[in-house]
């Protein structure tokens, strides 16, 4: 959580636990000292973490309520907000104001925690539509907007019906977005799940926990992240027309060497790129692909 963040992250020098445990008293149990003498929490502790978020989010994007049902996934908020902010460059390659409620976003997958709808809403101003499969996501994520009133003109959840596709039935005849957001299930199975939690705790020296959490369809697909974006690829093709840029987070550094061949054999995208970003140790990256021209983007902006 250092200078490998975005210029614009806001938790790119760590955490001020004084202002945290200000805006969320019950964070304050929980926090304690490291080797260094600075302030933070037990990671492995999963009550702590939803806590930590809690703060984190009402200090500094202004979110009034937050809350998960036990087992879901709670996101690290310092990695997700990175990926806002490096769609923001994306979009500002064609877009002159970025921070603007006309540009709208569609978050594939937007879990029982609402997180980047209420990220890039809170940084940007965007709208969003979340879709999501799971029911009790998507009661969980409406709760958090009903909560928090300000949000409920701006973002919208939206139940995908078809389990097994992505945008079909899901984007309606008239709509358009400026872009999609996706952090795909990584696993192949709840096995592969449970082994890479195992690995990852015993890398940094605590006891194994699903700390962040995670139900079926946020950790582990049928193939997996590399068949998800598989897919996510080739469904879009048909909505090319519908939105601006694809982008889709991928975890595995094995799995874009595999999937990077197929995008660029792709004759219908014009312009493909692949976004690096890091926090700390962790590496990912993103991939962000466009159907249309320069030509086709300048009409899309008019047609704002």
């Amino acid at each position: 959580m250092k200078s490998e963040l975005h210029s614009r992250n806001k938790h790119i020098n760590g955490y001020d636990f004084e202002i945290l445990i200000e805006s969320n008293p019950k964070l304050k149990p929980y926090a304690t000292l490291n080797p260094k003498g600075q302030q933070t929490i037990d990671f492995s502790n999963s009550i702590a973490v939803k806590e930590l978020n809690k703060a984190l989010l009402l200090a500094h994007y202004k979110i009034e309520y937050w809350d998960l049902p036990k087992g879901h996934l709670c996101p690290p908020i310092p990695g997700r907000v990175d990926y806002i902010h490096h769609v923001a460059d994306l979009l500002s390659d064609n877009i002159t104001d970025i921070k603007s409620d006309k540009i709208k976003g569609l978050d594939i997958g937007t879990g029982a925690n609402l997180i980047y709808p209420l990220l890039g809403n809170a940084e940007y101003n965007w709208k969003f539509v979340g879709s999501e499969i799971n029911n009790d996501s998507i009661v969980s994520a409406k709760t958090i907007l009903v909560k928090n009133p300000k949000l409920t003109k701006d973002i919208k959840v939206r139940k995908q019906k078809n389990t097994h596709s992505i945008f079909e039935g899901l984007i309606q005849t008239q709509e358009r977005f400026d872009f999609t957001i996706c952090n795909p299930p990584f696993h192949s199975s709840e096995e592969e799940a449970l082994q890479s939690n195992r690995i990852k705790s015993k890398k940094l020296g605590i006891k194994e926990t699903m700390n962040f959490g995670g139900v079926h369809s946020e950790l582990w697909c049928d193939g997996g992240e590399r068949t998800f974006i598989g897919q996510f690829l080739s469904e879009s093709v048909k909505f090319q027309t519908k939105v601006l840029w694809f982008t889709c987070l991928i975890s595995k550094k094995s799995n874009l060497d595999v999937l990077l061949p197929k995008f660029k054999a792709n004759k219908h995208i014009k312009t493909l790129k692949i976004i690096e970003m890091a926090q700390g140790q962790k590496k990912t990256r993103f991939i962000a692909w466009t159907f249309l021209t320069n030509a086709q983007i300048k009409d899309w902006k008019r047609k704002w």
